[in-house]
Protein backbone atom coordinates (compact mmCIF):
# COMPACT_ATOMS: atom_id res chain seq x y z
CA UNK A 1 0.00 0.00 0.00
CA UNK A 2 1.20 3.34 -0.98
CA UNK A 3 2.91 5.30 2.10
CA UNK A 4 0.76 8.34 0.91
CA UNK A 5 -2.84 5.90 1.07
CA UNK A 6 -2.28 4.58 4.48
CA UNK A 7 -1.92 8.43 5.86
CA UNK A 8 -5.05 9.32 3.90
CA UNK A 9 -7.07 6.73 5.55
CA UNK A 10 -5.85 7.41 9.44
CA UNK A 11 -6.39 11.06 8.91
CA UNK A 12 -10.19 9.62 8.08
CA UNK A 13 -10.31 6.80 11.02
CA UNK A 14 -9.36 10.51 13.18
CA UNK A 15 -11.83 12.39 11.61
CA UNK A 16 -14.89 9.86 12.00
CA UNK A 17 -13.22 9.34 15.91
CA UNK A 18 -13.30 12.99 16.72
CA UNK A 19 -16.90 13.29 15.24
CA UNK A 20 -17.85 10.26 17.02
CA UNK A 21 -16.40 11.34 20.57
CA UNK A 22 -17.82 14.79 20.12
CA UNK A 23 -21.70 12.86 19.17
CA UNK A 24 -21.49 10.98 22.52
CA UNK A 25 -20.34 14.08 24.52
CA UNK A 26 -23.11 16.04 22.99
CA UNK A 27 -25.48 13.23 24.10
CA UNK A 28 -23.94 12.77 27.68
CA UNK A 29 -23.52 16.73 28.32
CA UNK A 30 -26.66 18.20 26.35
CA UNK A 31 -28.89 15.31 25.29
CA UNK A 32 -28.52 16.37 22.00
CA UNK A 33 -27.08 14.88 18.31
CA UNK A 34 -24.40 16.98 16.59
CA UNK A 35 -27.19 16.93 14.21
CA UNK A 36 -29.59 18.73 16.66
CA UNK A 37 -26.62 20.90 17.57
CA UNK A 38 -25.99 22.47 14.30
CA UNK A 39 -30.05 23.05 13.12
CA UNK A 40 -30.13 24.92 16.11
CA UNK A 41 -26.91 27.21 15.55
CA UNK A 42 -29.02 27.62 12.00
CA UNK A 43 -31.80 28.66 13.36
CA UNK A 44 -29.75 31.04 16.12
CA UNK A 45 -28.62 32.72 12.78
CA UNK A 46 -32.49 33.87 11.97
CA UNK A 47 -35.63 34.47 14.39
CA UNK A 48 -37.69 31.68 11.94
CA UNK A 49 -36.40 29.73 9.21
CA UNK A 50 -38.76 27.66 6.21
CA UNK A 51 -38.29 23.80 7.05
CA UNK A 52 -37.30 23.92 3.44
CA UNK A 53 -35.09 26.20 3.80
CA UNK A 54 -33.52 24.37 6.99
CA UNK A 55 -33.43 21.62 4.83
CA UNK A 56 -31.58 22.99 1.91
CA UNK A 57 -28.78 24.63 4.25
CA UNK A 58 -28.27 20.87 5.50
CA UNK A 59 -28.61 18.69 2.56
CA UNK A 60 -30.33 16.44 4.46
CA UNK A 61 -33.37 13.28 3.80
CA UNK A 62 -36.72 14.84 4.91
CA UNK A 63 -37.38 12.31 7.74
CA UNK A 64 -33.84 12.08 9.27
CA UNK A 65 -34.25 16.16 9.94
CA UNK A 66 -37.81 16.20 10.91
CA UNK A 67 -36.86 13.36 13.58
CA UNK A 68 -34.40 15.81 14.40
CA UNK A 69 -36.42 18.82 15.06
CA UNK A 70 -39.54 16.91 16.12
CA UNK A 71 -37.10 15.83 19.24
CA UNK A 72 -35.92 19.62 19.50
CA UNK A 73 -39.64 21.11 19.98
CA UNK A 74 -40.06 18.35 22.32
CA UNK A 75 -37.45 18.90 24.09
CA UNK A 76 -38.54 22.72 23.66
CA UNK A 77 -35.41 23.58 22.30
CA UNK A 78 -36.93 24.82 19.10
CA UNK A 79 -40.88 25.54 18.00
CA UNK A 80 -42.80 24.43 15.08
CA UNK A 81 -45.81 26.02 13.42
CA UNK A 82 -47.56 25.87 10.17
CA UNK A 83 -46.55 29.14 8.13
CA UNK A 84 -49.67 31.60 7.50
CA UNK A 85 -48.94 32.31 3.93
CA UNK A 86 -48.80 28.21 3.17
CA UNK A 87 -50.85 25.95 5.88
CA UNK A 88 -48.35 22.72 4.26
CA UNK A 89 -45.49 24.65 5.33
CA UNK A 90 -43.40 24.44 8.66
CA UNK A 91 -41.67 27.33 10.07
CA UNK A 92 -38.93 26.04 12.77
CA UNK A 93 -37.74 28.71 15.53
CA UNK A 94 -34.98 28.33 18.18
CA UNK A 95 -36.43 29.25 21.70
CA UNK A 96 -34.56 31.22 24.71
CA UNK A 97 -33.75 27.31 26.19
CA UNK A 98 -32.52 26.57 22.79
CA UNK A 99 -29.96 29.18 22.70
CA UNK A 100 -28.88 29.23 25.75
CA UNK A 101 -27.84 25.88 25.14
CA UNK A 102 -26.18 26.81 22.15
CA UNK A 103 -24.39 29.39 23.82
CA UNK A 104 -23.34 26.63 26.19
CA UNK A 105 -22.47 23.69 23.78
CA UNK A 106 -18.62 23.88 21.86
CA UNK A 107 -18.69 25.06 18.70
CA UNK A 108 -17.38 22.10 16.69
CA UNK A 109 -18.45 19.73 13.74
CA UNK A 110 -19.23 21.29 9.90
CA UNK A 111 -21.20 24.07 11.12
CA UNK A 112 -18.52 25.49 13.16
CA UNK A 113 -17.64 26.68 9.43
CA UNK A 114 -19.99 29.17 9.14
CA UNK A 115 -18.95 31.20 12.45
CA UNK A 116 -15.49 31.33 12.05
CA UNK A 117 -12.78 33.45 10.25
CA UNK A 118 -10.88 31.51 7.85
CA UNK A 119 -9.20 32.31 4.22
CA UNK A 120 -11.57 31.40 1.61
CA UNK A 121 -8.33 29.34 -0.30
CA UNK A 122 -8.21 27.40 2.85
CA UNK A 123 -11.94 26.25 2.66
CA UNK A 124 -11.85 26.01 -1.45
CA UNK A 125 -9.35 23.43 -0.41
CA UNK A 126 -11.36 21.31 2.05
CA UNK A 127 -14.60 21.34 -0.35
CA UNK A 128 -11.89 19.95 -2.85
CA UNK A 129 -10.77 17.10 -0.61
CA UNK A 130 -14.27 16.11 0.53
CA UNK A 131 -15.05 16.46 -3.04
CA UNK A 132 -12.11 14.12 -3.83
CA UNK A 133 -12.94 11.99 -1.00
CA UNK A 134 -16.76 10.63 -2.20
CA UNK A 135 -15.10 9.85 -5.36
CA UNK A 136 -11.78 8.28 -3.94
CA UNK A 137 -13.80 6.20 -1.91
CA UNK A 138 -16.37 5.33 -4.15
CA UNK A 139 -19.67 6.53 -2.91
CA UNK A 140 -20.18 8.69 -6.00
CA UNK A 141 -23.61 6.26 -6.36
CA UNK A 142 -24.54 6.98 -2.74
CA UNK A 143 -24.93 10.36 -3.13
CA UNK A 144 -28.50 12.16 -2.15
CA UNK A 145 -30.65 11.27 -4.82
CA UNK A 146 -28.34 8.43 -7.23
CA UNK A 147 -29.67 5.12 -4.85
CA UNK A 148 -33.33 6.16 -5.76
CA UNK A 149 -34.63 2.78 -6.44
CA UNK A 150 -31.90 0.59 -5.37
Amino acid sequence: MQQQALSAIVAWVRLEQAIGTFNQQLRREFGITGLQLAVLRILGERPALPLAALRKSLVMHPATLGQSIDELRVMELATVTRDPRDKRACIVAITDKGRDLMARAPLAGPVRLREMETEPARLDALKAAFDDSVELFGLTDYLPGKTEGR
